[in-house]
């Protein structure tokens, strides 16, 4: 791993967020990946519920002041940076006050999903691309945590399938277990058509619930991971059928069982 830089994206993040298995793990793989001579970035979402005092996040002004086409709505982006104390790991936040301003992640209150995640995931996805563009800073390894992430590997391999940065990337996605019940929305697929997303690529999320949106990472990611012991069949078979490098949840207990898989797996 010596050298090599590693792009982490995740929804939820340690010490910012509670430590959830996805928390963590975005904080222990980079962790890792630092200690065997990598190079890590970290994004997340700025969500409102984040004490930016108390982790001394700064707004990075070089880097906000651009707008985000959403669904044909100019959305602005605000970048916030943070260092995780006695780590060298550095996290950027995406940040928009109609989007992350909540004091929530991505369900309410009484559990349910929040209506424009859709919209939330697309600047989100578009935020991060743009952003690493800005620092110039090409990773060799994309590694998406949670659904939350599932645009990411279809819009490197379309919007952004002619951005020299991201040319020799290989994207890896972390699939966590199932929150949310129903539909995440019934035009997301139109939102993402908006982005001249071509017919064929999103066939998938017509209906766009958690097995079709971890069906999108499947097709489109170029290394998975099972991060959930309680990972649905149907999806465990697609996997299989996708003759894609994976790492089961057994597996990604061993000691730098990551690092192995980024090194020895990915082609």
């Amino acid at each position: 791993m010596k050298d090599k830089n590693v792009l982490i994206i995740s929804s939820e993040v340690v010490p910012y967020l509670p430590q959830t298995e996805q928390a963590i793990n975005s904080f222990e793989i980079p962790k890792n990946i630092n200690d065997h001579g990598g190079q890590t970035r970290i994004f997340m979402p700025r969500y409102g519920m984040i004490n930016e005092r108390r982790h001394q996040l700064h707004e990075v002004i070089r880097l906000s002041g651009m707008n985000m086409i959403v669904n044909d709505l100019d959305v602005p982006l605000v970048i916030k940076v943070a260092s995780i104390p006695k780590e060298r790991m550095q996290v950027y936040f995406i940040d928009n006050d109609e989007y992350f301003k909540r004091r929530a992640l991505l369900h309410d209150a009484d559990g349910k999903i929040f209506s424009d995640n859709d919209e939330r995931m697309i600047f989100f996805t578009k935020g991060v691309v743009e952003t690493v563009k800005k620092l110039n800073w090409s990773p060799d390894i994309i590694h998406l945590h949670g659904w939350f992430t599932s645009l990411f590997p279809l819009y490197l391999k379309t919007f952004y399938k002619d951005e020299p940065l991201f040319a020799d990337s290989q994207v890896v996605s972390s699939i966590y277990a199932q929150d949310f019940e129903g539909v995440l929305s019934s035009d997301m697929k139109d939102k993402v058509a908006f982005d001249q997303v071509e017919e064929d690529h999103l066939k998938t999320i017509e209906t766009a619930d958690y097995h079709h949106l971890t069906k999108l990472t499947v097709e489109h990611s170029d290394g998975l991971i099972i991060a959930t012991e309680d990972f649905p069949a149907d999806l465990k078979s697609l996997i299989d059928k996708s003759n894609k490098p994976y790492l089961a949840y057994e597996q990604i207990k061993e000691p730098n069982a990551y690092i192995d898989f980024y090194t020895n797996k990915l082609s």
